[in-house]
């Protein structure tokens, strides 16, 4: 039901619906460029495939001029007398909420206060550290009572494009002779095609050749596949429900090297305005010797800079090849738990520690 709130501030709104509101596509609309993929089929995709889609809310704020501030997609989490919830989603490249770039304290603390009726304990993570959308949360929550409790998860890696491109030179020219070295021999295989995919371009079978490469790949090798991003053991139905989003579909992005008609390497990734998420790359391992993962994603960072893209956020995980590229580190990835005023707030005063070294 909605409440309406007033004060000094312009009357205000807020409201908490069953199952994910349109509301999530209007505040992602007014959030920053970095979180405009938040949108409802985002949320949709991450519930259809991961579940609890008959369990979800939305708690939004809605100005009196129709805008929304913020909507918080909710999921309950653990025994219901826990009365726990956490933002759905999918890990890559983080679970936020989509707030308005102009959302004011009095609006957050009003979905806090909405919240905190029927809710103790609230997850937000993975997530970074510096995510504008946690810290404002953070900051009014705390400021109202609340207590939020943080776990480390990793370190993030970033590439700035505009400052390798502003130094001239980049990619080096060492870098590219040994890549027409390795395209040449690679090129014995078989015609080589460089293939770039987003938005109506999403089709059923591009689907299927990411998951063949990971199929073939050190993933179905050395792991149960369960982290592989496209095979159906994986979270194929997750990318694969969400490109049923125009909007989103246009924001994900794929650059697919094919030998003689095959696919053999792909590099993908979630791009928005200037920050590209690069989310996962795979090859098969019959060209390893030729470097093909590093031979596309070279191509795909120069199409990057070609398009305008100044950053690329490359998230967690092998730091090595990273490094070698010019990332250097960002900012943490951690895991919060928001505890309501009162009670909550107290107990997780207490045992706070156990959630804190609980992290990766």
């Amino acid at each position: 039901m909605p409440d309406a709130l007033a004060g000094a501030a312009p009357l205000c709104v807020v409201e908490r619906t069953c199952g994910l509101s349109p509301a999530l596509d209007a505040a992602a609309a007014a959030a920053p460029d970095t979180h405009r993929f938040l949108r409802r089929g985002w949320f949709a995709a991450a519930l259809a495939h991961y579940g609890a889609a008959n369990q979800a809310w939305t708690v939004s704020v809605t100005r009196a001029d129709g805008a929304v501030a913020l909507a918080l997609p909710l999921v309950p989490r653990g025994p219901a007398w826990l009365r726990a919830a956490a933002l759905p989603g999918c890990y890559w490249p983080f679970r936020s909420f989509p707030l308005a770039e102009d959302a004011r304290d009095d609006e957050l603390g009003a979905a806090l206060e909405a919240l905190g009726r029927d809710t103790r304990l609230l997850r937000i993570g993975p997530v970074y550290a510096d995510d504008p959308a946690l810290m404002r949360l953070r900051t009014v929550a705390e400021a109202a009572g609340w207590r939020a409790l943080s776990r480390r998860i990793a370190t993030s890696y970033l590439l700035d494009i505009d400052a390798a491109c502003a130094e001239g030179n980049w990619p080096r020219n060492s870098t590219l002779r040994k890549n027409r070295f390795h395209e040449k021999h690679l090129a014995a295989h078989g015609a080589l095609e460089w293939r770039f995919v987003s938005g109506s371009d999403w089709t059923p079978e591009v689907f299927d050749d990411l998951a063949a490469i990971e199929e073939k790949s050190w993933i179905a090798e050395r792991t149960d596949g369960a982290d592989a991003k496209f095979t159906q053991a994986g979270h194929g139905g997750f990318w694969r429900a969400a490109a049923e989003d125009p909007e989103i579909a246009a924001a994900m992005w794929a650059a697919i090297l094919y030998v003689e008609g095959k696919p053999a390497a792909f590099s993908f990734d979630l791009n928005q305005r200037r920050i590209k998420y690069a989310i996962a790359n795979s090859y098969d391992p019959v060209f390893s010797k030729h470097s093909p993962g590093k031979l596309l994603y070279y191509r795909n960072l120069v199409r990057a800079a070609e398009d305008g893209i100044g950053r690329v956020d490359w998230g967690a995980g092998d730091s090595g090849y990273k490094r070698v590229i010019g990332a250097e580190q960002g900012p943490e990835i951690v895991d919060l738990l928001f505890a309501a005023p009162g009670l909550p707030a107290t107990l997780a005063r207490v045992f706070g520690r156990l959630w804190s070294v609980t992290g990766q």
